[in-house]
Protein backbone atom coordinates (compact mmCIF):
# COMPACT_ATOMS: atom_id res chain seq x y z
CA UNK A 1 0.00 0.00 0.00
CA UNK A 2 0.94 3.75 -0.93
CA UNK A 3 0.25 6.55 0.96
CA UNK A 4 0.16 9.52 -0.99
CA UNK A 5 -0.77 13.36 -0.55
CA UNK A 6 -4.67 13.00 -0.47
CA UNK A 7 -4.43 10.48 2.77
CA UNK A 8 -1.59 12.20 4.35
CA UNK A 9 -4.35 15.65 3.77
CA UNK A 10 -7.58 13.01 5.05
CA UNK A 11 -5.16 12.33 7.77
CA UNK A 12 -4.01 15.62 9.01
CA UNK A 13 -7.75 17.18 9.10
CA UNK A 14 -8.98 14.48 10.68
CA UNK A 15 -6.22 14.97 13.19
CA UNK A 16 -7.16 18.86 12.98
CA UNK A 17 -3.33 19.72 11.94
CA UNK A 18 -2.58 22.36 9.46
CA UNK A 19 0.09 20.80 7.11
CA UNK A 20 2.02 23.10 4.66
CA UNK A 21 1.78 22.04 1.18
CA UNK A 22 5.93 21.24 1.33
CA UNK A 23 5.31 19.05 4.44
CA UNK A 24 3.10 16.56 2.50
CA UNK A 25 5.33 14.07 0.56
CA UNK A 26 7.90 14.15 3.25
CA UNK A 27 4.77 12.71 5.73
CA UNK A 28 3.94 10.80 2.72
CA UNK A 29 7.32 9.53 2.43
CA UNK A 30 7.18 8.57 6.30
CA UNK A 31 3.90 6.79 6.56
CA UNK A 32 4.96 4.70 3.90
CA UNK A 33 7.67 3.57 5.23
CA UNK A 34 5.58 3.47 8.69
CA UNK A 35 3.49 1.09 6.63
CA UNK A 36 6.44 -1.26 4.87
CA UNK A 37 7.72 -1.80 8.37
CA UNK A 38 4.16 -3.46 9.40
CA UNK A 39 3.89 -5.84 6.15
CA UNK A 40 7.17 -6.86 7.29
CA UNK A 41 6.12 -7.94 11.05
CA UNK A 42 2.78 -9.41 9.34
CA UNK A 43 5.06 -11.52 6.96
CA UNK A 44 6.77 -13.22 10.54
CA UNK A 45 5.52 -16.66 11.54
CA UNK A 46 4.12 -16.45 15.13
CA UNK A 47 2.61 -20.00 14.75
CA UNK A 48 3.22 -21.98 18.30
CA UNK A 49 4.06 -18.66 19.86
CA UNK A 50 2.44 -17.64 22.51
CA UNK A 51 0.95 -13.96 23.43
CA UNK A 52 2.26 -12.29 26.00
CA UNK A 53 2.26 -8.73 27.63
CA UNK A 54 5.89 -8.06 28.28
CA UNK A 55 8.76 -9.80 27.10
CA UNK A 56 10.15 -10.06 31.05
CA UNK A 57 9.09 -12.24 32.98
CA UNK A 58 8.36 -10.29 36.55
CA UNK A 59 6.84 -10.62 39.85
CA UNK A 60 4.86 -7.12 41.03
CA UNK A 61 6.69 -6.69 44.52
CA UNK A 62 3.79 -5.83 47.35
CA UNK A 63 4.57 -4.16 50.29
CA UNK A 64 1.98 -4.62 53.44
CA UNK A 65 -0.52 -1.92 53.35
CA UNK A 66 0.17 0.11 57.17
CA UNK A 67 -1.12 3.13 58.47
CA UNK A 68 1.73 5.10 59.75
CA UNK A 69 2.58 8.77 60.60
CA UNK A 70 5.59 10.32 59.34
CA UNK A 71 5.28 13.75 59.50
CA UNK A 72 3.99 15.85 62.41
CA UNK A 73 0.59 17.91 61.39
CA UNK A 74 3.10 21.58 62.27
CA UNK A 75 5.53 20.35 59.65
CA UNK A 76 2.68 19.84 56.98
CA UNK A 77 1.36 23.11 58.01
CA UNK A 78 4.47 24.99 57.66
CA UNK A 79 4.04 24.69 53.95
CA UNK A 80 0.76 26.03 53.62
CA UNK A 81 -0.01 30.02 52.23
CA UNK A 82 -2.96 29.97 55.09
CA UNK A 83 -3.44 28.11 58.16
CA UNK A 84 -5.52 28.20 61.56
CA UNK A 85 -3.54 25.98 63.39
CA UNK A 86 -5.09 22.74 62.88
CA UNK A 87 -6.19 22.51 59.08
CA UNK A 88 -5.61 24.74 55.57
CA UNK A 89 -7.45 27.67 54.76
CA UNK A 90 -8.68 28.16 51.24
CA UNK A 91 -10.68 30.17 49.34
CA UNK A 92 -14.20 29.64 49.17
CA UNK A 93 -15.29 28.63 45.59
CA UNK A 94 -19.00 28.34 44.85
Amino acid sequence: MSIGIEEVTKVAKLARLRLDESDLEGFAAQMDGILAYMETLGAVDTDGVEPLYSPVLHETPMREDKAAKTFSRDNILANAPATDGQFFIVPKIV
